[in-house]
């Protein structure tokens, strides 16, 4: 550590920070796995259905 680095939390405050910075950069990963979550996996819907109702209009079709 310089001079020039900010003080860094300690104890439960450097978890927090560490758990905020985790969920605004996507690192947190799910309590369970969907294998332990159970269902079918594909999101329950028929994919390319949503695909075609959320194609931009440009695509055509």
């Amino acid at each position: 550590m310089t001079k020039s680095d900010p003080p860094q939390p300690a104890g439960e405050d450097a978890v927090a920070r560490r758990r905020r910075l985790a969920e605004v950069f996507g690192d947190v990963l799910p309590e369970t796995t969907s294998d332990e979550r159970g269902g079918s996996g594909d999101g329950g819907g028929d994919r390319e259905a949503w695909y075609r109702e959320n194609r931009p209009p440009h695509h055509g079709g």
